[in-house]
């Protein structure tokens, strides 16, 4: 019996510690963002999740639910009109899954690969060192690394600066 409360409460401390990481990072990318939209050199924005509230809880409160797959996490367009999409992953482990892209987010990164926009996962490990990883690479980490997994290592020719508080995942601060 304790066992099972113990390993429930561990579940809980790691799903919320999970969500302010994703939180933290998003706030990061949210950051370099905006960076990039004053200085004129992309307009890129979190794409919102739709839902389908089902009951008012009151006081602007609701109980709702994801009414279809999610899409990549980033829109945008870069100065010069190329589009610009991408997913941002963020692990406290050494490893990035493959797993962790949907298989509607994959549809959706293909397509848009495909009408020529630039296509991306932004990974952050442990918020020590960040990777613009081209889809096509993340996508094909079996065939390229041999397994479903991705490290730091594997990925080092794609890792991003943190400059001057921005993390310049467009290589607008080199």
């Amino acid at each position: 019996m304790m066992d099972t409360i113990e390993k429930h409460y561990k579940s809980v401390v790691t799903g919320k510690r999970s969500k302010v990481a994703g939180e933290y990072w998003e706030r990061m990318i949210g950051a370099a963002c905006e960076h990039y939209r004053i200085r004129g050199i992309a307009e890129i924005s979190k794409t919102p999740e739709p839902m389908r509230p089902i009951k008012p809880l009151g006081q602007g409160k609701f109980v709702a639910y994801y009414e279809k797959m999610a899409q990549p996490d980033y829109k945008g367009t870069l100065s010069g009109g190329r589009a610009v999409v991408f997913e941002a992953k963020h692990t406290d482990t050494g490893r990035m899954q493959r797993s962790v892209i949907s298989s509607e987010q994959e549809k959706q990164l293909d397509r848009h690969e495909k009408l020529g926009a630039e296509c991306f996962v932004m990974v952050s490990f442990g918020f020590e060192r960040y990777f613009k990883i081209p889809w096509a690479a993340f996508r094909d980490m079996k065939v390229r690394y041999g397994r479903k997994y991705i490290t730091a290592e594997d990925v080092k020719e794609y890792e991003v600066k943190y400059v001057r508080g921005i993390l310049d995942f467009l290589g607008a601060e080199s």
